[in-house]
């Protein structure tokens, strides 16, 4: 399930909890997909309540709107890769199935872009189109062999199986981290660079100054990447120590944004979470004698004062300014 919040704003942390609450009275086995998504595995929940998938996502869609003022599209298929891929170019409201026969899943996957594959990013794409293989079916239709060759032998074999359909990963629930998000979306479709990683800036110090307001620190940081097509690219990393320095969320978020090589990517929005949230007061830092690393904490200090007695907007970046 993709929830859409009205007026095309981000979800918010509570919100994303109630929805969450409200899927788990349906199936214990719901697992978090934060921003603003949810896999569900409902085989029990269909014999417990006597309705097939769709009449199921059909209770919800209207539980979701009456509770929480948020429409979703629902993706059901025979197993998460094929539900999220289902789910994921659907209209607020749609709710889309998969039959679970092997040419029914052949003929959806076929003439899918390389990219459209979960777990194939804008990089990977690249490269497997350099090789012919542009399309879902044909990389269905390459030996194991030579993926392995192109890829490496686990995500050549990985992406073999996920183009022919399998994905044996199960829906594993689990209680959501804590986290803290912040997302930009782009007044027309961003081309530039530059004025993307500007806006990852203005992203990363709202989080870092939210973080430190609230006497939190983030185990990692995580990227979305939304594009004109309505697909995103999700990629995280974990911090080599809980922070809430700015410049190291800001840092971590550019090395995920430079990874993704999105060179003629025409992007519609970008959001950072901050994950993993914990106490700054049970955190340990690694003490450092590096005086720009010192001078950095005092400067940002400095900042969080100057913030509170006159304003968010009293100091930034300067490279922020211009970010619209």
């Amino acid at each position: 399930m993709h929830f859409h919040p009205a007026a095309g704003t981000a979800l918010e942390e509570e919100t994303y909890d109630g929805l969450l609450a409200l899927l788990a009275e349906v199936t214990p086995v719901v697992q978090a997909l934060p921003p603003d998504a949810a896999l569900m595995d409902v085989r029990g929940a269909l014999r417990y309540f006597g309705h097939d998938p769709a009449e199921l996502a059909g209770i919800l869609r209207v539980r979701t709107l009456a509770h929480h003022a948020v429409d979703c599209t629902v993706g059901i298929a025979g197993n998460p890769m094929l539900a999220r891929m289902v789910a994921q170019d659907g209209a607020p409201g749609a709710v889309r199935g998969l039959p679970g026969e092997p040419d029914a899943v052949r003929a959806f996957l076929a003439r899918r872009p390389a990219a459209a594959l979960y777990g194939v990013g804008p990089a990977t794409a690249r490269t497997l189109c350099s090789y012919g293989l542009d399309s879902i079916g044909r990389i269905a239709e390459a030996p194991l062999s030579a993926l392995q060759r192109i890829l490496g032998a686990a995500a050549g074999r990985r992406i073999h199986e996920r183009a022919r359909g399998i994905d044996p990963t199960p829906v594993t629930p689990d209680e959501r981290a804590r986290s803290m998000g912040a997302e930009h979306r782009f007044t027309h479709d961003e081309l530039d660079a530059e004025h993307r990683r500007r806006a990852l800036l203005t992203l990363a110090d709202g989080l870092g100054a939210r973080l430190r307001e609230g006497r939190q620190v983030a185990r990692g940081l995580t990227l979305t990447v939304r594009y004109a097509d309505g697909s995103s690219t999700t990629r995280s990393r974990t911090f080599a120590e809980p922070t809430a320095h700015t410049p190291a969320l800001t840092a971590t978020a550019y090395a995920l944004h430079g990874a993704l090589g999105l060179q003629r990517a025409r992007v519609r929005a970008v959001a950072l979470r901050a994950e993993g949230l914990g106490d700054a007061v049970l955190a340990s830092r690694q003490l450092t004698f590096d005086l720009a690393d010192d001078k950095a904490y005092r400067i940002e200090a400095a900042v969080d004062r100057a913030r509170a007695r006159f304003g968010v907007a009293a100091v930034g970046p300067a490279a922020t300014l211009d970010v619209a």
